[in-house]
């Protein structure tokens, strides 16, 4: 059977960690769904739009497996926002399934109440999120079921990490050298 996971998207996201979150997931074999907070057409931070598959509201929490949250402004905000946001990642976390969260979207982690002890995000959003925990060496932390990075270039090692969760080492290992990480 295999692995789902929700790609929350909302105003203001991080083109480069959405994408490559739904794009290694799916090299994977993992379905993934994009989910919109509001509209189906999402426009990133950089004026990019997206069409997501449905809308967030609409899917059964219960059927995946992890929420990956893409990062950005004011799309970590928005989500932090979202009361649906909020609600699927406090009952993910109380069933202990996977969260994960990139860049500045680890706020919307701390607002759920989700963010274990050790954690990293962009560099000066601890600020915002609380420097109690905060990683500033390590690209990728997982402490628990919640996985962080800090931000674009470090989205392909955590996407290559939750394959790593969801699938294996082997099919992450191998997924790397089809994307000559090995270089």
């Amino acid at each position: 059977m295999s692995k789902k996971v929700i790609v929350p998207l909302a105003e203001g996201f991080e083109e480069i960690e959405a994408l490559t979150i739904v794009d290694i997931l799916r090299r994977a074999n993992v379905e993934v769904a994009m989910a919109a907070i509001s509209s189906l057409h999402v426009k990133g931070a950089h004026g990019i739009v997206v069409v997501a598959d449905m809308l967030l509201k609409e899917l059964d929490g219960n059927s995946f497996d992890m929420i990956a949250l893409p990062g950005g402004l004011p799309g970590a905000t928005n989500l932090a926002a979202d009361a649906t946001t909020q609600a699927l990642l406090k009952d993910f976390d109380t069933k202990g399934k996977a969260i994960a969260a990139i860049c500045a979207a680890p706020y919307a982690l701390k607002t759920a109440g989700v963010l274990k002890k050790n954690y990293t995000c962009y560099p000066g959003f601890q600020l915002k999120i609380g420097d109690e925990g905060y990683n500033a060496n390590d690209k990728v932390v997982k402490d628990g079921n919640v996985t962080t990075s800090q931000g674009p270039s470090t989205a392909m090692l955590f996407a290559l990490s939750l394959v790593e969760q969801l699938c294996s080492k082997e099919v992450a290992l191998q997924l790397k050298k089809d994307l000559l990480l090995n270089m």
